[in-house]
């Protein structure tokens, strides 16, 4: 029977049953078209689970059966027969119109003792759902971790579910061997996946402190409220005895008359010298003299929050010691720390054998960018990035460490970028920094450069400066195997990325030309566009070894070419040099490579439109199917995509550059975060494939 759904649920609060949801429907999604997620009961009468996060298509209230309240009141009136026939009528509304469904239980705490069976267990059984059970190992040695895990066991066997699998969440990193050593030993056949415990994922951020105490804002950027608090300071001393005793990532708890250590708390955050605080609260409700006031609006992207508190010092202190954190869906941050977590712990592969029974042929943005991160984490690329010192460089840094499918070699002084990562709260310890201007490697990077270009009169002098210039200095460490690949352009143009490359790391054979792709994400499939972004007006023989290069590039992310050679002409239905040199073009693909699928000249509509493509070329295998677009020059290829784009809400991954020896790749100098990381992670695969 295939499996059509997996229950997931707990006995405890703070287990990470959400982890566990997260990094299951992240790989569902990148698995399934149509993924659902139901819970039977919630604390409250609303989901509390922003399902916008994985792009689930149907309504919050879909998503839940009954709050707490709601089922005591029936399982105390006897009516459990009737809860439960309720819960599967709207299960399998979902299960009808979805290609798989997660469960989500509620933890048995969240109940009153009116509660005399094990209500998610029951649930389970009766949705005909395989259930996971999760347990919180913090706190706990192997032999009590151990008991439960064949307690628990036993007690999904004897409900009659089918049990999927276990998961130990928060276990201390030194047991995890001891116990698998010893599951092994007792032969057991349930898979059981061990998360470490990590003591982020269990702070609070400012943004949570800034809920729960209602606190008012003075000074902050949205960004910054996503702010780890590891621990909480509160200045009740002089401001020189004060400083000593701050680290990294404090909340300052302080009366809002103590002008001193709030401008000492500012002026910390700008020392070399001193640990970068996460935060300052303000207590009593006061607000800071005016002319404090005054010098904190002078500052933009001032890089912590201020905020107010009409509590007290001692029962602001008090209710920030008892705020629980929480997995907010909008914290990229401690999400993608999360799901680097759950995908270092479970062996995807496990549940393929008994998931992956239905894969349908239809790819969605997620599902393609969910086989991006899979692809680069099966071989972990080491990608540099020359450009360490803005922002959205940092931040896509962090979020690809964190989720530990790539190493990062970040150019430039490591004592600047560390400060300024620390500055913006963020972590990039992984990461590796190396500074051109003093490394040991720039002479012989200019011996190696000067050997390549002395043909074109370089000299040594000039090689070993250019060696200086980040984006030739991170070419060379791609070139002699240093790194894998690089990714380039947040603030250099495409020229400067480009030219090092050529120089260097040249083109592959027979392909003497660097050409560019984009992905194009649709709602239900996924093309390759090209050359929307580097050659002008490319002649026949160019444009053939486009579609070569756009061909062996969609095989290596799993799309089947089928290409179209596009003009505005469709066979032999229009004349002009144009249409000349599409059908030019596409007889010097056919001669070189005959493996592959193409069709041209065609235009547009044919190639997507398999009712227009019966019409107007009834007997190709390509029309009406293209997965590749060739656009016969710059100004029509860069504006479709544009257009596409903004027009259908297709999410562009690009460019990217193809044609090289070794993987280098151009960033928009206008790129968001999203942008960098999967850019990185292109980059990762490519370097794999040659």
């Amino acid at each position: 029977m295939k499996l059509k759904s997996l229950y997931i649920s707990s006995h405890e609060k703070g287990a990470g049953n959400l982890i566990i949801s997260m990094g299951l429907m992240e790989f569902l999604k990148g698995t399934f078209l149509k993924v659902a997620f139901f819970r039977p009961f919630v604390e409250h009468n609303t989901c509390d689970w922003d399902i916008d996060r994985s792009q689930l298509d149907f309504e919050s209230k879909e998503s839940y059966g009954y709050s707490v309240q709601e089922a005591e009141k029936l399982i105390a009136e006897n009516k459990i027969t009737f809860l439960i026939e309720n819960l599967i009528e709207k299960y399998k509304k979902l299960e009808e119109n979805y290609d798989f469904v997660i469960v989500q239980g509620l933890h048995q705490d969240a109940f009153s003792s009116v509660l005399n069976i094990d209500i998610n267990l029951e649930i389970a059984k009766n949705l005909g759902s395989s259930y996971c059970i999760i347990l919180k190992a913090n706190g706990k040695n192997k032999e009590t971790i151990l008991d439960e895990i064949v307690i628990e066991s036993k007690a999904i066997q004897l409900s009659g579910c089918t049990h999927f699998a276990t998961f130990i969440n928060r276990v201390d990193e030194d047991i995890i061997p001891l116990l698998q050593l010893e599951l092994k030993k007792q032969k057991n056949i349930i898979p059981v996946y061990f998360l470490k415990e990590v003591e982020e994922l269990g702070k609070p951020t400012i943004s949570e402190i800034k809920y729960h105490l209602e606190c008012r804002v003075i000074l902050g950027e949205k960004k910054d409220f996503k702010r780890i608090v590891k621990q909480v300071k509160i200045a009740a001393m002089q401001l020189e005895h004060f400083l000593t005793y701050i680290e990294d990532d404090d909340l300052i708890i302080v009366p809002g008359d103590r002008a001193d250590i709030i401008v000492g708390a500012m002026a910390s955050i700008f020392s070399k010298s001193y640990p970068n605080i996460a935060g300052v609260l303000l207590t009593g409700g006061i607000d800071p003299n005016s002319s404090i006031i005054k010098l904190l609006d002078g500052f933009t992207n001032f890089p912590f929050p201020i905020m107010i508190t009409n509590d007290n010092t001692y029962q602001t202190a008090l209710k920030v010691s008892n705020i629980k954190a929480e997995l907010t869906v909008d914290n990229e941050r401690k999400i993608a720390l999360a799901m680097g977590l759950f995908n270092s712990s479970v062996n995807i592969k496990d549940f393929t054998e008994n998931i992956i029974k239905s894969k349908s042929s239809v790819i969605t943005p997620v599902m393609f960018e969910y086989s991006l991160f899979q692809k680069a984490r099966e071989n972990k690329k080491r990608i540099v990035l020359p450009e360490a010192l803005d922002e959205r460089i940092l931040r896509a840094c962090e979020i690809v460490l964190r989720r530990d499918v790539v190493d990062i070699i970040l150019l430039g002084d490591e004592k600047q970028i560390r400060q300024k990562s620390a500055i913006l709260g963020l972590d990039i310890e992984k990461a590796t920094i190396v500074n051109p201007l003093t490394s040991e490697l720039k002479e012989e990077f200019g011996k190696v450069f000067y050997e390549l270009r002395k043909h074109k009169g370089i000299v040594y002098e000039v090689a070993l400066e250019t060696m200086l210039l980040k984006s030739y200095f991170g070419t060379m460490m791609v070139y002699l195997g240093l790194a894998d690949g690089m990714v380039s352009g947040a603030i250099h143009t495409t020229q400067e990325t480009i030219r090092p490359a050529l120089q260097i790391i040249k083109t592959k054979p027979n392909i003497p030309i660097v050409s560019s792709l984009f992905f194009m994400c649709l709602q239900t499939n996924v093309l390759v566009y090209a050359d929307c972004a580097v050659n002008q007006d490319p002649n026949a023989s160019e444009l053939a070894l486009i579609a070569i290069s756009s061909a062996d590039s969609a095989i290596s992310f799993g799309i089947t070419p089928k290409i179209a050679m596009l003009s505005y002409s469709t066979g032999n239905s229009g004349q002009g040099k144009d249409v000349e040199k599409v059908i030019e073009a596409t007889k010097i693909v056919k001669e070189m490579r005959p493996d592959l699928l193409i069709e041209g000249p065609i235009q547009y509509d044919a190639a997507v439109d398999i009712d227009v493509a019966k019409l107007k070329l009834p007997n190709s295998q390509v029309a009406g199917e293209a997965t590749i677009f060739i656009f016969p020059d710059l100004n029509t290829g860069n504006n479709t995509y544009k257009a596409v784009q903004r027009s259908s809400g297709a999410v562009a991954i690009g460019p990217i550059l193809q044609g090289l020896k070794k993987p280098i790749n151009d960033l928009s100098r206008g790129c968001l975060v999203a942008d960098i990381v999967n850019t990185i992670i292109i980059t990762a695969i490519q370097a794999k494939e040659n």
